[in-house]
């Protein structure tokens, strides 16, 4: 089979299209058949050596779209379901092995290049906000790479909720008005919005706040977090760990949570399966939609990382395999 494989960590030139064997599907697995696979940023991670170490050759990708080519006699997928999943060793292939409790099946309409954009950011996203976040109506909240895949997802998913006032932060404002668009109520460069937060809410600060910078912004969400608030931390995008003291939470009763899908795929996997249902259906009846920036062949792989790597693109990049 084609795919995109590394030998060595680096930069984009260490992606390299090649002739690999198809892999094969054990005992609780299923074997799928690729036809659209998204890049998240815990690719790029994962290829410059920054994440979990992997072994060479390797295969980046954490989710797929496509269907069914082997399954078990006693599995309840059939060859030819149409799926999401997350398979176990990377999606830049035209063949993928998942563990069947991470195999999930979609509707007919749905199509294969917008079902692709939904696993890792929708369903990551639906369990931070009601699962980790417990938001509440009238909740202040703010989501931080607001623009980005899980950003744009927890934007449009508060405002289907009903959240009173939501604040999504970014680099530049030239994504003010595609987070805006998305349900945020308010935009805010990551310079200004701490002091912008205690304004908007008379001092009292945000009750939730959504991390996946860490560094700096971990601080400064501090500055802004309200008494009783939650910051969730999800992940460090900025390559540097955020810093805080236990005089940050216990005198104003304020919680930290942490959270890692990576993680819970990996150690609980069969709690995964009720938050992918309901946020497939969600997409099947257009509650929300994902908006893709742009499509690239299997073989462009490198260009996608490059994009990426831009910190330009609004919604997500997809790649095409077949």
């Amino acid at each position: 089979m084609k795919a995109i494989i590394q030998e060595k960590y680096g930069g984009i030139d260490v992606l390299q299209y090649k002739e690999v064997e198809r892999p094969q599907a054990s005992s609780n697995e299923i074997l799928i058949k690729n036809a659209y696979t998204s890049v998240n940023y815990a690719d790029l991670k994962k290829r410059r050596g920054n994440k979990e170490k992997g072994k060479f050759p390797m295969i980046l990708g954490l989710d797929v779209a496509g269907t069914i080519e082997e399954a078990a006699e006693q599995s309840s997928f059939s060859i030819g379901d149409r799926v999401i999943a997350f398979p176990k060793n990377g999606s830049y292939s035209q063949y993928s092995v998942a563990n069947e409790q991470l195999v999930f099946k979609i509707p007919d309409h749905l199509s294969f290049e917008q079902a692709a954009a939904m696993p890792t950011v929708s369903i990551l996203s639906y369990i931070l906000l009601h699962d980790i976040g417990q938001v509440r109506a009238d909740d202040t909240i703010v989501i931080h790479s607001a623009a980005g895949g899980v950003g744009t997802l927890i934007t449009q998913l508060a405002k289907l909720a009903g959240i009173k006032t939501i604040i999504g932060t970014v680099g530049n404002l030239d994504k003010q008005d595609y987070v805006l668009k998305n349900g945020a109520n308010f935009v805010y460069t990551y310079d200004e919005f701490a002091e912008k937060v205690m304004e908007i809410t008379n001092s009292a600060g945000a009750n939730i706040i959504f991390d996946s910078v860490a560094g700096e912004i971990t601080r400064r969400s501090l500055d802004c977090l309200a008494f009783y608030g939650t910051l969730v931390q999800f992940g460090n995008s900025s390559g540097k760990a955020g810093s805080l003291t236990t005089n940050d939470v216990h005198n104003s009763c304020r919680n930290i949570k942490g959270f890692s899908f990576g993680t819970t795929r990996k150690h609980r996997p069969e709690i995964v399966a009720p938050f992918a249902e309901k946020v497939i259906d969600l997409f099947a009846n257009n509650k929300i939609k994902i908006p893709i920036e742009r499509v690239f062949d299997l073989s462009d792989a490198a260009e996608a990382h490059k994009r990426i790597e831009s910190r330009q693109h609004k919604g997500k990049v997809i790649i095409k395999i077949s």
